[in-house]
């Protein structure tokens, strides 16, 4: 399955619904169980407590995410528990087998990320689950995720990313990701899509979809932000929860919650399942206080403090760094940055370098764009920054180490994805070699 190529021959949706078909997935249901988490930034974390706070519910809960960090079993996960080795291998030989028969019937290619949606799908029905989350890749309106045909969706936020596909301006990707929802169904926006509101109940009327607001429709107050943790009172239909405590890291992670609090609060309420105030508000605080997401701020060592973040948008990136002063403080800090080929290096680094002063400037083993050029941006950024090049993750780490040892200082590594995670894998005594990603 994964020496697929990333994407298959042009839009997905008829060979994909034929995929399903072959593999009788009941479609039906899947709609009936299922919500969709789409977004520029907060998709992963806020798909996790959905599904965390359906856990804690009773329900027997799928959770369908990308990309993974380490290993692909991370993006199927039932209850919490990743897809073993030898359910992987199984399901995925039929999965195989099913996309052979589709693609010599249609003439056409399949990409790996559908072949995984699919294999989640299947993996979902054979669970009798109950309740299932899924993330989408990118966008909405072609996005395998629009297959499962979920009425409750939402838009975590919009940022500029993955343009060529997605559209040049926040009004078509954001109406892009708006298109995972079914007709008639609910989407609810992050708070920052508020901008867009105008534009966004226009787009949505002819669909019938209602367009819901964080901080609007969904109202939050009362924040608290520490170093262990968050609280919040969140207002919603006719709910009223006050002191909720949220563990995920970050100012940001607040809207997040309050997105998914109120998607399963909207997908109970469709199902009509039999409930009671007391177990849904239990569930809640449950869910959100015990939810985990890693990669988002976590801090990888203590001696010396070492923090990544995965963010790879500007807007992201921004919103992370102000809640790693936020929470650890704004001085001591050595930067290590990098940024995707295909992403746009400026922004990125622009978005970083003027809040340090010491700075390694790197590339990850996948996509990595070259140091130099990444080293070049830093001190376009910031011209007074000592900026230090490390052309391999193995030196990053050693030099940074030696760095914040030398200067008694901290490190954050932010940049994109495969920079943190390929970071933390060395730092941990592994190899950037070894990861495989798609």
């Amino acid at each position: 399955m994964f020496d697929l190529p990333k994407y298959g021959d042009g839009v997905c949706l008829a060979r994909l619904a034929a995929l399903l078909e072959v593999l009788d997935i009941d479609r039906a249901r899947l709609q009936r169980v299922s919500v969709v988490v789409t977004g520029s930034n907060g998709k992963g974390s806020t798909a996790a407590m959905c599904a965390r706070i359906g856990r804690a519910y009773g329900l027997r809960t799928g959770l369908f995410t990308s990309p993974h960090l380490v290993r692909f079993n991370e993006r199927i996960q039932v209850n919490g528990a990743e897809l073993d080795d030898e359910a992987f291998v199984r399901l995925q030989r039929r999965t195989e087998a099913a996309i052979a028969e589709v693609s010599k019937r249609l003439g056409q290619q399949f990409g790996a990320f559908e072949a995984l949606f699919a294999l989640a799908c299947l993996h979902f029905q054979e669970c009798r689950c109950d309740f299932a989350v899924f993330e989408a890749g990118i966008g909405g309106r072609y996005d395998p995720v629009r297959l499962v045909g979920a009425r409750e969706t939402c838009v975590t936020s919009v940022d500029y990313e993955h343009v060529e596909l997605l559209g040049h301006t926040l009004e078509l990707i954001a109406s892009d990701k708006s298109d995972a929802c079914a007709a008639g169904g609910t989407i609810i926006y992050g708070e920052n899509c508020r901008a867009l509101r105008p534009h966004l109940a226009e787009y949505n009327r002819w669909r019938g979809c209602t367009p819901l607001f964080v901080r609007d429709d969904i109202r939050i107050d009362n924040e608290v932000t520490t170093s262990s943790g968050q609280r919040f009172d969140l207002k919603f239909g006719g709910h009223n929860f006050r002191g909720l405590e949220l563990n995920l890291p970050g100012a940001f992670q607040i809207n997040n919650a309050s997105i998914a609090v109120a998607l399963i609060l909207l997908w109970l309420q469709h199902e009509q399942a039999p409930t009671s105030a007391d177990q849904i508000e239990a569930a809640i605080r449950a869910g959100l206080r015990e939810a985990r997401w890693p990669g988002r701020l976590e801090v990888i060592s203590q001696d010396p403090l070492t923090v990544i973040d995965v963010g790879h948008t500007p807007d992201g990136i921004r919103q992370s760094l102000s809640s790693l002063t936020a929470i650890h403080g704004a001085d001591g800090w050595i930067l290590v940055t990098g940024a995707s080929r295909d992403k746009k290096a400026d922004e990125i680094v622009g978005a970083l370098a003027p809040a340090f002063d010491t700075i390694v400037a790197t590339a990850a083993q996948h996509k990595g764009a070259d140091a130099n050029s990444i080293a070049a941006a830093a001190r376009r950024a910031n011209p007074k920054a000592d900026v230090h090049v490390a052309a391999t993750m193995p030196e990053a780490v050693r030099l940074s180490r030696e760095q914040a040892a030398a200067q008694r200082r901290r490190i954050y590594v932010a940049g994109g994805l495969f920079l943190a995670i390929e970071y933390a894998t060395v730092a941990r005594g592994g190899r950037a070699e070894d990861l495989d990603f798609f």
